[in-house]
């Protein structure tokens, strides 16, 4: 088992000349490829950052939950922020306006606890055998055929059945599933190309206009509201708020593209760099080995090896916030009004709360990362992506312990999502 160069390495100089000129809206490729160098040069020089276009951005995990914690000072509502980008009267606009992620309370409070009640851990638990069930048969498709995608045929497919079940989706229309979501969260990017705008607000109006059917269905025949989150969210809370018909079709695509691709980013970074780490994935396949037939003990075994892979590759890199008072971040002062940009992807990496924050340890204890954010905002979905992450992830590598990539893999290329587009591999 041979390490392969999958995260180009950067001189040191390069590194500086980024930093030196770092702006969210110019990347250089390289920086794309590899930005943890860049992110750590910030992290130690210049942890809150004045940016060109006067915002700020943090890369200190100290930082990051100072503002994570104080939802009074930092908003995460983007009326502000997104008008000019996407411009007012926009599908994007009105669609990241009013999904749960981009808004306090309470909207923000009264559609995660709907969507909490239906994501009970009884309920994550009761998806398990179904989950399993699907993960091995995409196995047995890839043992066939000798290998395959490991995106394409394997990560993407998991979160899109998953969330497609929760929302009721029939599986006859879940093909345009994966790219509505792609093209809406790829228009989030720092700049997104006029590509990106079109295609973007092309898939929320897509969207909506599937799910104004699905909904329809679902009215005349409601499912069972401890299981189904769309019939959970049509009915509200007994003998108390409803949402709105806007609220409701913009959370639906907020859930199914929240579920997808940062869920499969989770699976498809996680398989990636147990073929860039073959020692670490060797050590955790010997402790595969040692609890083999002991539940509990092989489900604690992969929990670690998930958070670490979440820690060190974290699929969603940035957050935003911003300061509704003057206040003080790191020692800075930010004025009213001040945008913040949370940097994951550096905080999750820093020696501070982590030692080797480096190294790939699948058996780190005490982990606590922020790739599902933290405070108020934390992840709704997180029990269930550290599921989806643990069975496909464990059942893949005990299948196929000694799988390989016979292509380099394609990166997204994309500063605020990180993943793999293509991921063609061998299992022979």
């Amino acid at each position: 088992m041979h390490e392969q160069i999958i995260t180009p390495a950067m001189s040191p100089g390069r590194a500086r000349e980024i930093a030196a000129t770092f702006d969210l809206r110019a990347l250089p490729v390289d920086f794309l490829a590899n930005p943890y160098p860049v992110y750590a040069l910030l992290r130690e020089t210049e942890p809150v950052r004045r940016m060109p276009d006067g915002s700020y951005f943090l890369t200190r995990h100290a930082d990051l939950v100072c503002v994570y914690r104080d939802a009074t000072t930092f908003s995460s509502d983007k009326h502000v922020e997104f008008a000019p980008k996407y411009g007012a009267e926009s599908p994007l606009f009105e669609h990241h306006t009013t999904s749960l992620v981009f808004n306090d309370p309470p909207l923000h409070t009264r559609v995660r606890k709907l969507i909490m009640g239906a994501l009970t851990r009884r309920a994550i638990a009761d998806m398990e055998p179904g989950l399993i069930t699907l993960v091995d048969s995409l196995l047995d498709r890839i043992d066939t055929q000798g290998g395959g995608d490991l995106i394409e045929d394997f990560a993407s497919a998991i979160p899109v059945e998953i969330i497609g079940n929760l929302l009721g989706v029939p599986h006859a229309d879940r093909g345009p599933l994966r790219d509505w979501s792609l093209a809406i969260l790829g228009a989030l990017e720092p700049v997104p190309t006029p590509e990106q705008h079109a295609a973007g607000n092309r898939s929320v109006t897509e969207m909506l206009a599937y799910l104004r059917g699905l909904v329809a269905e679902r009215r005349k025949a409601p499912g069972d509201p401890e299981r189904d989150v769309l019939t959970r969210l049509i009915q509200g809370e007994t003998g108390g708020d409803r949402l709105s018909e806007v609220e409701l079709l913009q959370n639906c695509i907020f859930l199914l593209n929240a579920g997808h691709e940062t869920t499969t980013n989770l699976i498809g970074n996680g398989l990636i760099l147990m073929q860039e780490f073959p020692a670490a994935r060797a050590r955790l396949l010997a402790d595969l080995r040692a609890t083999a037939g002991d539940a509990a003990a092989e489900e604690q075994v992969l929990s670690l090896a998930v958070d670490e892979c979440l820690r060190f590759e974290s699929s969603n890199q940035l957050g935003n916030r911003r300061a509704l008072v003057a206040t003080q971040v790191g020692g800075v002062d930010l004025p009213a009004g001040a945008l913040v940009t949370l940097c994951i992807g550096a905080a999750n990496r820093d020696p501070m709360p982590y030692a080797d924050p480096e190294a790939l340890d699948l058996q780190r204890e005490g982990n606590k990362h922020l790739a599902f954010g933290f405070g108020i905002h934390q992840c709704a979905g997180l029990s269930l992506a550290r599921l989806e992450g643990r069975i496909a992830i464990g059942r893949f590598l005990q299948r196929f312990p000694d799988f390989s990539l016979s292509a380099a893999p394609t990166r997204g290329g994309r500063a605020r999502f990180r993943g793999f587009l293509r991921a063609p591999f061998s299992v022979r």
